[in-house]
């Protein structure tokens, strides 16, 4: 039986291209948010793992799922969360939404249209922030319209800039074919050093989209009550932003689409510091409403 340790990346949360559970978020809250990370983890390093098969693929994750669930072979990985969600009263149910994305990455590698995209990230991206928002004790009312379109942004953006990654290592191509037919472009374009000017206008297509998910989760960190999990939301909303403006100009297939170490920190600071001085605000209109 295959060692699910043994289809680590080696990657981290440090490796990530937004913040995960960093120094603003409070200490208490960070070890359910560290568990959630790494049970995604496992189960990301194993749908992109090179020499695993598809059914390899499929059968690891579903013995991840059932020792969530408390229903298989135990999983480290799988009790640490489990046991944070059960300490907390948390829903695994978010974690088991990201096992159904990554299940459909094993089998699902072309998208039809923009729906068709953020009906995945319903799967493997919203989840995330909805279960950084329970471990806060948010109120999914009023966040989580503002977080779901976050965190398909956060994923569009990935997708955009590691398309050509993507493509070539794992045959997986996000960027749609409703895009692609537009402008005349073709997925084997993925492969060139340098996109032709049909797939550039495919991926800025999307990326204007990703513009307005990113317009419509604006208001998303004063919404929050957590003054420190505003900050992170509103850090994270800056660097999304800074890469959307980025990927205008760029091409990801020959430009580094990602800021440097020194233009990330100071995009996130900008942002956690504008959620941090509009908490003011924030207070007044609430005594107002409550009036």
């Amino acid at each position: 039986m295959i060692d699910i340790a043994d289809t680590s990346s080696g990657k981290t949360h440090r490796d990530e291209n937004f913040p995960v559970a960093s120094v603003l978020i409070a200490p208490q809250n960070r070890a359910p948010i560290m568990a959630f990370y790494d049970f995604v983890r496992a189960a990301d390093d194993i749908s992109d793992h090179p020499t695993l098969s598809a059914q390899q693929k499929l059968d690891l994750l579903e013995r991840l799922d059932l020792a969530l669930m408390n229903r298989g072979p135990e999983e480290p990985v799988a009790a640490r969360l489990r046991e944070e969600c059960r300490a907390r009263r948390l829903d695994p149910q978010h974690a088991r939404d990201l096992i159904t994305a990554f299940m459909r990455d094993v089998t699902y590698l072309r998208y039809r249209d923009w729906d068709d995209l953020i009906y995945y990230c319903r799967y493997s991206a919203m989840p995330v922030g909805r279960f950084v928002c329970d471990v806060h004790g948010e109120n999914p009312e009023r966040v989580w319209a503002a977080n779901d379109a976050l965190c398909a942004a956060l994923q569009v953006i990935n997708h955009l800039q590691d398309c050509a990654k993507d493509y070539r290592d794992l045959d997986r191509v996000y960027v749609t074919a409703e895009a692609l037919d537009a402008h005349g472009a073709r997925v084997e374009m993925l492969a060139d050093a340098r996109a032709p000017a049909p797939l550039l206008a495919a991926i800025r297509d999307l990326d204007e989209k990703t513009a307005g998910l990113l317009d419509r989760a604006r208001p998303f960190a004063d919404l929050i009550d957590d003054t420190r999990l505003a900050m992170e939301v509103g850090a994270i909303q800056a660097l999304a932003e800074t890469l959307v403006a980025r990927l205008r100009v760029a091409d990801p297939l020959c430009d580094k689409v990602h800021a440097g170490r020194l233009g990330f920190a100071l995009a996130g600071a900008r942002g956690a510091l504008g959620a941090l001085l509009r908490r003011p605000l924030r207070t007044r209109r609430a005594i107002a409403d409550a009036a």
